[in-house]
């Protein structure tokens, strides 16, 4: 199997947190805490700039500039004439494309439908668990996910969870669960997934994945491995995506 490398792809870079942080800064640093302690939930409206001003002593502004990066970095969303409210993964099916970076050849926007074909339980190896900033043979979650295209198989994915974090995951629970799979994560879980870090590699397709993806032995297919991360900027999901380019391709707009 070829693991060359063809590109690599990071979203939503965390940004560097300097020795000396401008009033702006240290509110959002607190806004932020507050959001991860789960003081507001996603789809949850926060206090408006005015009260806030009050609550931190700062003036209005100052509370403004720190919001609005927070909405820049997705984890707020302004409302005209309803105010601020925590962002989720569940408001419009567009908002979920900031992660699935597949696309049609031909420009289109396609949402996918998603199978989960399993999960299991397992401990995590060495590697992984490096990913995760766990420790090797700690408890983990191993979901199996298909999603399709127009009907066709196009993605496989291999998502690994630390158990501590997603208790109660079952097949069923998921099953019953409307939405994407970050909006169930972020509903039933509490974890909120705010950015990703991506590398995309050249594979060929191994007897099970070609089974899945009706691809033959050895096809040439995209691996996409993604680290998740939430507040604080802990990683909490590792997964690995197996690809067809048969009529999509993997798209990343950088800025």
């Amino acid at each position: 199997m070829s693991d060359t490398v063809l590109a690599s792809a990071v979203s939503f870079p965390a940004p560097e947190t300097p020795s000396f942080q401008p009033l702006y800064q240290q509110i959002k640093g607190l806004l932020t805490q507050r959001l991860e302690s789960g003081e507001w939930r996603p789809g949850e409206a926060i206090p408006s700039e005015q009260d806030l001003a009050g609550q931190f002593s700062v003036s209005q502004g100052t509370v403004r500039k720190a919001i609005d990066e927070l909405a820049s970095e997705n984890i707020v969303v302004r409302r005209q004439g309803k105010g601020t409210f925590v962002a989720t993964h569940t408001e419009t099916k567009s908002s979920n494309f900031r992660f699935l970076r597949l696309r049609r050849n031909d420009g289109q926007y396609e949402y996918p439908a998603s199978e989960l074909l399993d999960v299991k339980r397992g401990r995590v190896n060495a590697d992984i668990a490096r990913s995760l900033d766990i420790k090797p043979g700690d408890a983990i979650l191993i979901l199996r996910r298909l999603l399709r295209y127009s009907g066709e198989p196009t993605l496989l994915d291999e998502i690994t969870l630390p158990a501590n974090l997603f208790k109660g995951l079952t097949k069923e629970r998921f099953d019953a669960h409307v939405g994407s799979m970050y909006g169930f994560f972020e509903t039933e879980f509490g974890v909120r997934m705010l950015r990703a870090e991506e590398q995309v590699k050249a594979v060929t397709a191994d007897p099970i994945t070609a089974e899945a993806l009706r691809v033959g032995m050895g096809s040439p297919l995209l691996c996409v491995e993604r680290i998740a991360y939430t507040y604080g900027d802990k990683p909490v999901e590792f997964r690995r995506g197996l690809c067809t380019t048969r009529s999509h391709h993997y798209a990343n707009t950088l800025s």
